[in-house]
C-alpha cells in the first residue's frame, strides 16, 4: 500500500473481509507492529513520527481508534468514567479533563447521559461514548474500524451524524472510516480507497468510484442502490445522471 491522508480529510476504506482493512488501522497507531508482531516492510507516518518507532501511548496523542465491537472500546464503568480514562492517564489537570468531557459529550450528543452507567446504553449510544472517549484525547486524527456494523439501522444513523456534526465543529480533524455500508460512505467520505487482497485497487471521489458500479459488484464491493440505479438509467436513457445517494437521487431526477 502506498497511500497519502491529508490534514482534514475524510478517507473512507472499503473491501471485502480478510482484505486488510483493519490490518490497516492498527498499523496506523503502532499496534501493528508493537504489540502483534510480525513482518512490517516499508513506514507508517503520522507527520514526523514513525508508527515503529514512536511507543504507542505517545502515539495515542494524535491517533485515537474506535473498534468495531461498541463493547470493546469501553473501560469504565459510567459515562463520565469512560471519558476521563484517557486523559487522566495522560496527566490532563482536571479542569481540562472536564472541559474536554463536556465538549465531547456535546458533539456525540450524550451530556444527558454523563451520569449513566454504560451497560444501560444502546448498542448506538455505546459507540457514540466510544467516539466521545476518543475525542477527549484531543487527537488529530480518528481512526473508526467499521464503527456502524454491528449496530441496527437507528444505530447507524446515530454514528453517521455524529461524524457529519465532528466535521462541521473541527475541519482539522482528520477520519480515516473503514466502512463496508457504501450508503455511509457515499454521504460522508472526501475520497475512498478500495482494498482487495491487502492492496489498494481503486481510490477517488465517491462520485467517480461509483460512476460505474460493476467493477466494483465483481470484486464483491457493496455499491450504493442510487449509483447502480443512475447507472442503468444512463445506459438506457441516455441522460448523464450521476447520483449515488437518495437525496442527490431526488434532485436529479
Amino acid at each position: 500500500i502506498s497511500l497519502d491522508v491529508r490534514e482534514g480529510e475524510l478517507l473512507g476504506v472499503t473491501g471485502t473481509t480478510g482484505s486488510g482493512k483493519t490490518t490497516l488501522c492498527l498499523a496506523l497507531n503502532g499496534i501493528v507492529p508493537q504489540q502483534t508482531g510480525g513482518t512490517i516492510r516499508g513506514d507508517v507516518w503520522i507527520g514526523e513520527w514513525n508508527t515503529k518507532r514512536v511507543p504507542i501511548p505517545q502515539l495515542s496523542t494524535r491517533v485515537g481508534v474506535v473498534f468495531q465491537d461498541p463493547e470493546a472500546n469501553l473501560l469504565g464503568l459510567t459515562v463520565e468514567d469512560e471519558l476521563a480514562f484517557g486523559p487522566e492517564n495522560l496527566g490532563v489537570a482536571p479542569d481540562d479533563i472536564e472541559r474536554r468531557i463536556a465538549w465531547a459529550l456535546d458533539v456525540v450528543g450524550m451530556t444527558d447521559a454523563r451520569f449513566r452507567s454504560v451497560q444501560q446504553l444502546s448498542g448506538g449510544q455505546k459507540q457514540r461514548v466510544g467516539i466521545a472517549g476518543v475525542l477527549t484525547m484531543r487527537p488529530d486524527i480518528i481512526v473508526l474500524d467499521e464503527p456502524t456494523a454491528e449496530l441496527d439501522p437507528e444505530g447507524r444513523r446515530e454514528i453517521t451524524q455524529v461524524i457529519s456534526d465532528l466535521r462541521q465543529r473541527d475541519a482539522h480533524v482528520t477520519i480515516v472510516l473503514v466502512e463496508r455500508d457504501p450508503e455511509v460512505l457515499a454521504r460522508l467520505a472526501d475520497r475512498i480507497a478500495v482494498l482487495d487482497g491487502a492492496k489498494v485497487v481503486a481510490i477517488a471521489d465517491p462520485i467517480s468510484l461509483y460512476r460505474d458500479p460493476q467493477p466494483l459488484i465483481e470484486r464483491g464491493i457493496d455499491v450504493p442502490a442510487a449509483a447502480s440505479i443512475a447507472a442503468g438509467l444512463r445506459a438506457s436513457t441516455g441522460h448523464q445522471l450521476e447520483f449515488i445517494h437518495s437525496d442527490d437521487a431526488v434532485r436529479a431526477l
